[in-house]
């Protein structure tokens, strides 16, 4: 059920909001965003925290704990995922997204629907997972990513996670759409990386987007507009400056959500 809010809501009381984040913005983004508007609507000291990263290129369900609700970052990101994710079969890239270009290409004629539903069998259940180098990943107090982009080699350990199930959704080779529900801490990046060398290939993601949090859903989250609007005392400049700030962040590559790509 979506949670009603207003400029009247006493935030500091305690407000889990569920935000759709848009493409480009990182989850900090949205939350430096909402902070920013809740300081203007008089909740100058206001604490404010997420439960559970996304990447920039990714969409979705945000957790957004306002108020008191920071309490409950900790047992609200514990829950399970669930994502839809769309994979280029045949291509690799450095960040196992399009974050960066194609580094290698290879075969694809040899896949089938079949042989990609084996992969993503054998694939599921509880078991180790490397995640990306490209990642928010914690290493001697600097994240992974900042080592990677600096050109440094790290070393990363894996985690323990599960992958409850995966199911196609699309099938249109090279692209494929995967739901995928699985436990924290799980990386969709890594998978299709994973699910490439499973099908004796290379893979990316050229979108994703969370569909659930626990018990969040997407289609009760707001998205960031909306947000802007209720919570701004003049909500048309800080759309304004939300849509030429996405502009400014999009006018480089293009990158493709889940809804964009043409399966």
């Amino acid at each position: 059920m979506k949670v009603e809010i207003t400029k009247q809501t006493p935030f500091q009381e305690g407000v889990v909001l569920v935000v759709d984040k848009p493409l480009r913005w990182t989850s900090s983004d949205v939350v430096r965003k909402i902070k920013y508007m809740l300081r203007k609507l008089g909740f100058p000291k206001i604490k404010i925290g997420h439960a559970g990263t996304l990447d920039p290129l990714a969409t979705g369900v945000l957790v957004v704990c306002i108020g008191k609700a920071t309490k409950r970052v900790n047992e609200l990101q514990a829950g399970e995922k669930e994502y839809v994710a769309d994979v280029m079969l045949g291509a690799t890239t450095p960040s196992g997204d399009l974050e960066h270009p194609v580094d290698a290409t290879y075969p694809t004629d040899h896949i089938t629907r079949e042989a990609v539903e084996e992969a993503l069998a054998g694939l599921c259940g509880e078991r180790y997972q490397l995640p990306p180098v490209y990642s928010a990943k914690m290493i001697d107090g600097r994240r992974a990513y900042d080592y990677a982009r600096e050109g440094e080699e790290v070393e990363m350990r894996k985690a323990l996670i599960n992958i409850y199930e995966m199911e196609i959704l699309e099938y249109s080779l090279p692209l494929v759409r995967v739901r995928v529900r699985c436990s924290k801490g799980t990386y969709i990046r890594s998978l299709a990386i994973e699910i490439g060398e499973a099908l004796g290939s290379g893979a990316h993601l050229v979108g994703l987007r969370r569909t659930r949090s626990g018990e969040e859903r997407v289609e009760e989250a707001y998205t960031l507009e909306e947000v802007i609007e209720i919570m701004s005392l003049d909500p048309e400049k800080d759309l304004e400056q939300m849509h030429n700030r996405e502009a400014h962040k999009g006018s480089g590559r293009k990158f493709l959500t889940s809804s964009e790509t043409n399966l």
